[in-house]
């Protein structure tokens, strides 16, 4: 039987999509927002995919700070931006 491929939505697009194609930002325990590369920090997560358009309307819609009941730093927005160009190019 094949392994289940766990599922999660976009914040941006709403789409579901399995974990391993998005890009978790999480909100750790004392606050603090960040990117989780490796997808088991401890906190309140939310996956983004890394499409410059689906982070666009996840920033402009505020997703994420909704997501968080908090504000988010640009410099995540930037670090996002900056993964969502690397993984276009490759």
């Amino acid at each position: 039987m094949p392994k289940k491929v766990p599922l999660r939505q976009c914040v941006g697009c709403r789409e579901m999509k399995p974990k391993r194609e998005l890009v978790r930002v999480v909100r750790s325990p004392e606050g603090t927002v960040s990117l989780d590369h490796s997808g088991k920090s401890p906190g309140r997560g939310a996956y983004v995919c890394p499409d410059p358009a689906c982070l666009r309307k996840a920033q402009k819609s505020g997703a994420l700070s909704r997501a968080f009941g908090t504000a988010i730093p640009p410099e995540i927005y930037d670090a996002l931006a900056k993964d969502a160009r690397e993984a276009q190019h490759g």
